[in-house]
């Protein structure tokens, strides 16, 4: 299968995830929305304690004293300040100022100079240089259109490409509740196997790692059960019998996700 059959797969699988139209017009919280404040607990807790698995590991091989990394859909900073005492100058791209001034403030205080670009990859790769090493941390399965964007990332790169996901969508987890509460059924693809698959078909020379994710998706049933009751659309009062009904499905504690790191030069 060549990559444009690929990328149209990754697109109409990815489509698939959709929330229903009748059950996100009753939505209380926006559903996708993510915490500036959490994925900046999870920068400090990486500044805290740097993460030596093989994302950490190929960044840092690749990129040179004093380089210039991009760190594309950054959020707070979690995948790139780590590697402070190697960076020369961050380029953080993403879509939400509220992520990057969260990123900016820790930039400051380990001392990385950083430009922000608030925007969407590709449409705002132009507005940065090209970078040394490039890294994209958990953002594949926020993008329909994969292969342009997978273009992108490689023509802004001088050395190495890293990107980082979890084995299955980031939302699997929830597939039980989806089908206990609105009697839903959640797509199983793409995995991370599809996006190799496509980055291969591109041309480039993928090379691929595996592992244990390093962090609990939850610190507790309860905010298992916050979490769940946005992102499943149900009213947050519900809280209690999501919990109970978690519970009742086997679904507590989370098993640790698999997170995969997909390179190449």
């Amino acid at each position: 299968m060549d990559a444009e059959e690929l990328a149209a797969r990754w697109r109409e699988r990815l489509e698939s995830w959709a929330i229903p139209a009748e059950i996100l017009a009753k939505a209380p919280a926006d559903p996708w929305s993510h915490s500036p404040q959490r994925f900046g607990t999870r920068t400090d807790l990486a500044l805290a304690a740097p993460d030596d698995g093989p994302t950490a590991l190929r960044l840092a091989e690749a990129l040179p004293e004093g380089g210039t990394l991009l760190d594309v859909g950054a959020g707070a900073g979690a995948s790139s300040l780590s590697l402070h005492g190697r960076i020369g100058h961050l380029y953080a791209v993403d879509t939400s100022r509220a992520m990057l001034d969260e990123l900016t403030a820790r930039a400051e205080k380990v001392a990385v100079p950083v430009t922000t670009v608030e925007g969407r990859w590709p449409d705002v790769a132009d507005r940065v240089p090209v970078a040394d090493v490039t890294v994209c941390a958990h953002v594949i399965y926020n993008v329909p259109d994969l292969a342009d964007f997978l273009r992108a990332l490689d023509s802004r790169t001088k050395g190495r490409v890293v990107l980082e996901l979890t084995h299955r969508h980031p939302m699997s987890w929830m597939t039980p509740l989806w089908q206990h509460f609105h009697g839903v059924d959640r797509p199983v693809r793409p995995i991370a196997e599809d996006c190799v698959a496509l980055a291969a078909a591109l041309g480039y020379a993928v090379q691929v790692e595996e592992r244990e994710a390093p962090l609990e998706r939850f610190d507790s049933l309860e905010e298992l059960a916050e979490s769940a009751c946005r992102r499943a659309c149900l009213d947050p009062a519900r809280a209690d019998e999501v919990a109970a009904t978690a519970l009742e499905l086997g679904m507590w504690p989370v098993p640790r996700d698999r997170w995969v790191t997909i390179w190449w030069e």
